[in-house]
């Protein structure tokens, strides 16, 4: 199994619509990338307003060719786009072996 992590991280002047990437980013991610081998999103949410994050996903993909699938995708473009509807945050991305 491979990953992408995908962080928020906050500063001065960030906003973030929690409700907007629950219900609607998310899903988009998982209809856009689950033919290409996306097993699993995993949102993970700050303790409390201390925390250095907006949120946080885990990613889990069948492996690397499926992240590479996915990045690939023509669907890509629709999950890169709607990231302007919930936050103006540039989004940190770590992937894993």
């Amino acid at each position: 199994m491979a990953n992408l992590v995908v962080s928020y991280p906050l500063s001065e002047g960030a906003s973030f619509d929690a409700d907007y990437y629950r219900d609607t980013h998310i899903p988009l991610v998982e209809r856009s990338w689950g033919d290409c081998g996306l097993k699993e999103a995993e949102v993970l949410w700050p303790a409390d307003e201390s925390q250095p994050f907006a949120a946080m996903v885990v990613l889990r993909f069948r492996d690397a060719a499926a992240i590479d699938a996915a990045m690939a995708s023509p669907s890509t473009a629709a999950v890169m786009a709607d990231i302007a509807r919930f936050t103006n945050i540039q989004p940190s991305i770590f992937r894993t072996a």
